[in-house]
Order: C-alpha cells, then sequence, then structure tokens
C-alpha cells in the first residue's frame, strides 16, 4: 500500500471522525440506543417497529451525506479491483459476523468501545485481528 502524501488530507478525515462521533453521540442522547448500523438497518426491516422512523432518517442521512459533500468538494474516485463473487462472499461473512457478534463497527467500535463496554471491546478486537490476519494471507500467504 502507498499513500499519496500530496493528496493525504488529514483535517477532511478528522472532521469526519468528530461528525461520526458527534452522531452518535446526539443519537444516544436523544433516543437512548446506540447507533450501531447493523441493528438501526435490522430495526428498520420490520415495519412499524419501536423508533421506526428516526432510524430510517438516521440511515437516510448516512446515504445522504456523501451527496451534499459532493456539492461542496470532489469526491475520490471510486475504483473496485476485486471480483464481484469475492465481494459477494465477504459482504455475506460480515454478515454473519455481524449477527453472531450482535453488532457492527459502529455499534461495538464506535459506541461500545467509547462507553467502555467490555463486550464491545472484545469484539472489535476480535473482528479488527481478523480483518488483519485476512489481510495478511490473502496479500502475503497466498500472494493474490
Amino acid at each position: 500500500m502507498n499513500i499519496d502524501w500530496i493528496n493525504f488530507t488529514p483535517w477532511s478525515a478528522l472532521g469526519g471522525g468528530a461528525l461520526i462521533g458527534l452522531a452518535a453521540s446526539l443519537f444516544i442522547l436523544a433516543n437512548g440506543r446506540i447507533a450501531g448500523i447493523s441493528g438501526l438497518l435490522a430495526g428498520v426491516m420490520q415495519w412499524g417497529s419501536e423508533g421506526w422512523g428516526e432510524k430510517a432518517l438516521f440511515l437516510l442521512g448516512l446515504l445522504i451525506a456523501p451527496l451534499v459533500w459532493g456539492l461542496f468538494a470532489v469526491l475520490p474516485e471510486i475504483e473496485i479491483d476485486t471480483p464481484w463473487p469475492a465481494l459477494v462472499i465477504a459482504g455475506l461473512l460480515v454478515g454473519l459476523g455481524t449477527r453472531y457478534g450482535s453488532g457492527c463497527t459502529s455499534g461495538h467500535g464506535v459506541c461500545g468501545v467509547s462507553r467502555l463496554s467490555p463486550r464491545s471491546i472484545v469484539a472489535t478486537v476480535c473482528f479488527m485481528a481478523s480483518g488483519f490476519a485476512t489481510v495478511y494471507v490473502i496479500r502475503h500467504a497466498l500472494g493474490a
């Protein structure tokens, strides 16, 4: 991996991280619920469930935010060089892990770790270690 230091923009990354933290904080303060995306998505899939509207609006905001950002700045070009079958398998594995882990990176990694939840800390360490190991095996052991 090479970092393009000329176009590296740490301030936008810092701002984005701060906005994620602010959104997660406001969501829990206003609703008493964790802003875990997999949990919100599961709640939206159950029409008429408690808090359906606020969950749907939060998810809609995730989809609209890049479009609004694109009005003020040039969005980076999306380049996917992985075959579609591999992406589908990866997505299914992430979904399966999310269900077995009772949450995703936003629920455990952002909200749970910030609350010092032991369960979330263990979950975050597990999925980060799994990601590191997977990248190592695929790129270095298999040479793909």
